[in-house]
Formats: C-alpha cells, structure tokens, sequence
C-alpha cells in the first residue's frame, strides 16, 4: 500500500480494513498480515506464577496516566523499531482523540511497564508492550484482557504470532477470517473508557 498521511482519519480508515502502518528503516509501510497474531479473549492462558504476581497486586494497574511515554518506552529498543516520531505524534493524536489508549504497570510510583492500543467498536488492535520490571508487561496484557472481557469486546488483535505471545495462548487466523470477525466486532457499542 503506498505511503500516506498518518491522520486520523486514514489510520482510523485503515484499522476498520485490517491494515495498519508500521515504519520499515526509515520509510513508513503499510500491513495486513495474513495470517492475523489475535487472543481469544475467553482463552487466554495466564501462569500460576503470574496470576499470583496480579492477585497480590505487585503492580497497580493504571490506564492512560501517561501514554506518549508509554508508546516512547515501546519504541526505545536495542535492536531497533518500527514506532518512529511520526508513529508516537500520530498515536498520540489518537490517544487525545480518546481512539488510543495505554495500560500501565507501575511499582513504587515509577512506570515499570505497559502496553498500548486502538480500541474502535469491541477491537482492540495492540501495538506494542515494554517492561522497565520482570512481569510488568505481562500484568499489563492481564490487565487488559480483563478489562476487554468486562467491557464486551470480542477481538483482541497482536497482528504478528511472537514465541513472547503464544505463551498466553495467541493464535493465528486466515485474513479472511479475522475481516470477519473485525466486522462483526466493529459493529459492537462499547468503550474502553467509560
């Protein structure tokens, strides 16, 4: 797909078709994987070791306290990335246009980890995650499952299958069928926020 615009409007466009941009060495690109990294929301798998580390509260969990540091901290990687500054100012827009939204892990009031997102009808298309603490991404991605089941959302995208994410049962589905199921998700009346 070629290069636009990363406005609201063309990224909000974008994520209802399954696409969405990623910046490949400099150039922003646009993508639709086939097949689609989604979690079953009703089966996804946490460990005994983590559901402890949630249950005892080790992390609170704060959501959309402070969002362009937690898209900065996801991009901040060794072996590079694909979130360059004009991806942060384009998300960013969506976060204040209420579209985006991060889920914060936070130790001794200092942000230990997190994840960000898209939630558009009962979708919520993750980004991207970052841990500063061992466990903190991943009380994050607890965090927001919950939060996805008790608010009626019925797709969870991660768009690529990682080793990282089929530990909690992440499976991978034909484009075909994730447009399917992205529509009919697109169609629910629901918010991430209340």
């Amino acid at each position: 797909m070629k290069s636009l615009p990363l406005t609201p409007n063309i990224l909000v466009a974008a994520y209802m078709n399954g696409i969405f941009p990623m910046d490949v060495d400099g150039t922003l690109q646009w993508f639709s994987p086939d097949p689609r990294a989604i979690i079953e929301l009703d089966q996804f798998h946490v460990s005994r070791s983590l559901r402890r580390i949630y249950r005892r509260g080790t992390f609170a969990i704060r959501i959309d306290t402070c969002f362009e540091q937690v898209i900065r901290f996801c991009g901040d990687r060794p072996e590079g990335t694909w979130i360059s500054d004009e991806i942060v100012a384009a998300y960013t827009r969506l976060y204040q246009l209420g579209l985006a939204h991060s889920v914060e892990t936070w130790q001794d009031d200092e942000l230990a980890g997190g994840l960000y997102g898209i939630a558009l009808g009962g979708a919520f298309f993750g980004e991207s995650m970052f841990h500063c603490r061992t466990n903190a991404s991943k009380v994050a991605l607890a965090a927001t499952v919950e939060r996805l089941r008790n608010r009626g959302f019925t797709l969870f995208d991660v768009q690529f299958q990682t080793p990282h994410l089929r530990r909690f049962g992440t499976i991978e589905v034909p484009q075909a069928e994730y447009l399917r199921r992205l529509t009919k998700a697109l169609a629910i009346d629901t918010h991430f926020m209340d």
